[in-house]
């Protein structure tokens, strides 16, 4: 299977279509984005919505956050999914070379993630990747 892996430039409805399918596949708690929310996402200037396809149907996404602070560039991957009857099959892993190179390009010095420990699978190619644990503690604030 070749994967091909783009970032998503403009919004059609085979993009609403792949999101409507992937993020049930992600989350539970959070609805699929409608059409305008995709377009707002794809013209950020910070967020980079890449796409795995495999003979030309959109598989899996990640979204590429790079943004500028006083220190540096950073960049922050979110929102990996890839789809059940793709997974295994080197998707997850050419999304993720694919988000590094490009966080490399963009000036990025580092590339942090969150995953959470049932997912073992994901975990496991993260680490493969050259992610690391870091000892942090992640904070969250529900406004």
């Amino acid at each position: 299977m070749t994967v091909q892996v783009e970032i998503a430039n403009r919004v059609d409805n085979d993009l609403v279509v792949a999101f409507q399918r992937l993020i049930p596949q992600l989350s539970k708690s959070n609805p699929a984005p409608s059409k305008e929310q995709l377009e707002s996402i794809v013209a950020s200037d910070s967020s980079h919505v890449l796409l795995a396809k495999v003979d030309g149907v959109i598989v899996g996404s990640l979204t590429l956050v790079i943004f500028h602070i006083p220190t540096g560039v950073r960049a922050w991957i979110e929102d990996v999914v890839v789809d059940a009857d793709a997974r295994g099959k080197g998707v997850g892993e050419a999304l993720n070379k694919f988000a590094l190179a490009e966080a490399k390009r963009q000036g990025a010095t580092t590339v942090d993630l969150t995953s959470r420990p049932s997912r073992e699978a994901a975990n496991r190619l993260y680490q493969r990747l050259g992610f690391k644990s870091r000892e942090t503690n992640v904070y969250r604030y529900d406004v």
